[in-house]
């Protein structure tokens, strides 16, 4: 069926980024609340929390399924039939997962469309969001990934340009999709029991919502195969972000500053830095200890950005052990998955 299609799409999409992920265990970037720099994270964290995303829309296909490859023969118009059949039989035959319950209800049903589409939307939801992060981190601004010529155009007008093509009809197509769901929880509200016309209208929506999702996944898993990610930007904008003013606070609430005292220091300091044109680590030790008494020429380790990384390595943490057991469950359960044959 359908839903396993965009299963095996899922997985394939989940593998390249898994590859990907274990390429940049080391290359850290600004990781971001409000699209407003916040502290660092490596790269391998960042496009592992997609393939979480997409481990989940997995799952909730392998949960609709039990529900969607459900048997409607013997339900008849609506009555349900006459004749000596075997629905249970020819379910089995079929590789379904069982008969219907009620013949009125299979017949004026269509939950299993509507719920296909639901997971359908998830799909592209997840890709729309890696969509947006992939367009802002082409433009200069960022300049965190070098696009693939087979995935961008030039512009008509401006020759310098090349726009992030695929990955803004992907960022439409969403809503394509949003409003196949949409026209057809629209269509069955007001129906009454049991099968009326109107029900032809499911076949348009679902194929085209059918098609987008299938060769949006595929694409994306194209496209981040082929993507180039730029290392020194990421740290260049790390030094831009102050993105270990969180250690500088966490430093001195471990040396017994109550952390408001902490925080209010840490920013006092970043001004300083702001003022100065640089990043916190490159304010000296007298300058720092302008701030608190309580640093010491350690401070430089613990504002190291791979310090605060690797401190992190609490259960789905940035810090790189978690990083590896993220790595590790998620190739655990491709290869659970492609042996169960889903």
């Amino acid at each position: 069926g359908r839903a396993a299609a965009w299963s095996a799409g899922l997985a394939q999409l989940a593998a390249v980024l898994l590859e990907r992920a274990a390429e940049h265990k080391d290359t850290l970037l600004p990781g971001c609340t409000h699209l407003q720099p916040a502290q660092p994270v490596s790269l391998a964290q960042h496009l592992l929390a997609y393939a979480w995303m997409f481990k989940r829309d997995v799952e909730r296909l392998a949960d609709a399924q039990k529900r969607i490859r459900v048997s409607p023969l013997g339900a008849a118009a609506l009555a349900g039939t006459t004749y000596a059949l075997d629905p249970a039989a020819v379910a089995k035959d079929l590789g379904l997962s069982g008969v219907f319950a009620n013949s009125m209800d299979a017949v004026s049903d269509r939950d299993f469309v509507l719920e296909a589409l639901s997971c359908g939307s998830l799909v592209m939801l997840h890709l729309s969001r890696l969509c947006e992060e992939i367009i802002l981190w082409a433009n200069p601004a960022f300049g965190f990934v070098r696009l693939p010529d087979a995935y961008s155009t030039g512009s008509s007008i401006m020759p310098q340009k090349k726009n992030p093509d695929v990955c803004e009809l992907m960022r439409g197509k969403t809503g394509r999709v949003y409003g196949a769901l949409t026209a057809l929880l629209t269509l069955m509200k007001g129906l009454p029991l049991a099968y009326n016309r109107d029900m032809q209208e499911d076949k348009e929506p679902f194929l085209d919502a059918d098609r987008t999702v299938s060769e949006s996944l595929a694409l994306m898993a194209g496209l981040l195969r082929e993507i180039g990610f730029v290392p020194e930007a990421m740290r260049a904008a790390l030094k831009r972000g102050f993105l270990n003013a969180t250690e500088l606070a966490d430093y001195l609430a471990a040396k017994g500053l109550p952390f408001r005292e902490a925080h209010h220091a840490a920013g006092a300091a970043v001004a300083k830095a702001e003022a100065k044109g640089c990043g916190l680590e490159d304010l000296s030790l007298a300058e720092l200890k302008g701030f608190s008494p309580l640093i010491e020429a350690d401070v430089f380790e613990a504002l190291r950005f791979e310090t605060a990384v690797a401190r992190r390595n609490a259960p789905g943490g940035t810090g790189p052990d978690s990083v590896a057991r993220q790595i590790e469950d998620l190739r655990i359960w491709l290869a659970a998955l492609e042996a169960s044959g889903a």
